[in-house]
């Protein structure tokens, strides 16, 4: 799945200045009218009303490192747009909503979320954990959400408020077999988290291993809230393995890895994770159990194509560098720069953000049908790279085509848009490289 980590983010509340003067409201009435989100005065921003994007995501629980690394992304994009002068008259504000990944849970945080939540804008975040039980809700009362969702349900069923910038589960899983085969790997095994969004992997990768003409040699779930695996190492060592497919969010993963090392003579087998490895807090962890060279010179990792230069990635850069230091001890801040949650979640929020300014109106049923239009492009669009550059556009008469750090955007009937895939690793640092690609024809090849 689709899904990144990182430590707690305190959540930064704007609280509204009380007294607000009449020339003020007279500024707040104007900026409102303007369309284009063009710079106010303290006193303006002072009596807008601040719309709340909402990060629904595990916050505790087996998977509680989700839910903070999609408040990074939201708290950069929030605040850039903020500082671009915002949107019709408000500024952004970022609210965690804990799901605990679990569907039991989810469901009455979301229904407090309508309860308590003034100017609710949209929602963010949704991992395969819980959107399933959520997006119909979010769909019934009709808020737009951008889902770090891989579940192949969404791939047919449309929910007419719902985005996906990020791949199925089952495209991931191909495109982890086709790593292996380019590796020239025959015994594959598989070790997963039991969550739900590890486990639809399983599935499509049984399936790209036998159109690979490879051999599934183990196939252990792990249990995340265990604290040794090693019935689940032996299995895996005792099968003889080329190389490990592996997701498990969590301690897990670092302790099912070194007891994998341990047992097989002190020597690791290479591994192959999904995007969700390709995280500051994942490397600390299992780099810590491995040894970082170690884990440097046996992984490798599946992860969406991103920008790595250019004035897309510029303004994503600093939007999300003004959160360093803002997180905790993660390790590498720059693995953000390309982690899907981060990249992707981003340019959902200024794609929405566009689409309010388009439609002149925060009203979702205004907006939300402009979300597929400055992300696909209409003619004679003007292509714009950051939010400040599409609002000045806007602004100036024109139509717009958003293409950030994540690419250019191809949603289809089902409002789902998923790029290129590349190959990443790691250095002993815990530094991000681009190794490779793979192309379409790789994947079709496997059944996608």
């Amino acid at each position: 799945m689709t899904r990144r980590s990182s430590t707690s983010v305190r959540l930064r509340v704007r609280v509204l200045a009380a007294g607000v003067t009449a020339v003020a409201a007279l500024v707040a009435t104007a900026a409102l009218g303007d369309g284009a989100g063009a710079a106010r005065t303290p006193a303006s921003r002072a009596s807008a009303a601040s719309l709340t994007i909402a990060d629904v995501a595990p916050f505790t629980g087996t998977d509680a490192a989700l839910g903070p690394t999609y408040l990074v992304s939201c708290d950069g994009a929030a605040n850039a747009i903020n500082s671009a002068g915002g949107v019709l008259g408000h500024d952004f504000s970022c609210k965690s909503v804990d799901t605990r990944g679990d569907p039991a849970d989810a469901v009455p945080a979301v229904r407090q979320m309508y309860a308590s939540t003034s100017n609710l804008a949209f929602v963010i975040g949704c991992t395969s954990d819980e959107a399933a039980s959520v997006v119909p809700i979010f769909s019934s009362n009709h808020t737009v959400s951008f889902c770090m969702t891989g579940q192949s349900e969404f791939d047919h069923v449309k929910y007419p408020y719902f985005y996906r910038l990020v791949p199925p589960d089952l495209s991931e899983s191909y495109a982890m077999v086709a790593i292996a085969q380019n590796h020239h790997y025959k015994r594959i095994a598989l070790a997963f988290g039991n969550d739900i969004g590890s486990q639809t992997f399983i599935g499509p990768a049984k399936a790209a291993i036998q159109k690979a003409g490879m051999s599934l040699v183990a196939n252990e779930t792990l249990d995340l809230s265990a604290t040794s695996f090693r019935t689940e190492a032996d299995a895996v060592v005792g099968a003889k393995p080329q190389v490990i497919l592996t997701e498990a969010l969590g301690p897990s993963e670092a302790t099912f890895l070194s007891e994998v090392k341990q047992l097989n003579g002190g020597k690791m087998i290479p591994v192959i994770g999904t995007s969700a490895t390709i995280s500051p807090d994942w490397f600390k962890s299992v780099s810590q159990a491995l040894g970082a060279s170690t884990l440097a010179s046996n992984f490798v990792a599946d992860n969406l194509v991103t920008q790595t230069s250019g004035p897309a990635f510029n303004a994503f850069k600093t939007a999300l560098y003004a959160e360093k230091g803002k997180v905790g001890n993660t390790g590498d801040f720059s693995t953000y720069l390309t982690a899907p949650g981060a990249v992707h979640l981003y340019d959902g929020i200024n794609l929405a953000a566009l689409a309010m300014l388009e439609a002149k109106s925060t009203s979702t049923a205004a907006w939300a049908p402009y979300i597929e239009k400055i992300g696909n492009g209409v003619p004679g669009a003007e292509v714009v790279n950051s939010f400040a550059q599409g609002a000045a556009a806007i602004k100036a008469g024109k139509k717009v085509r958003y293409i950030g750090p994540g690419g250019p955007t191809n949603f289809d009937a089902y409002h789902d848009s998923a790029g290129l895939f590349q190959v990443d690793d790691y250095s002993a640092a815990g530094a991000v490289g681009v190794v490779g690609n793979l192309s379409d024809s790789q994947l079709r090849a496997l059944g996608l």
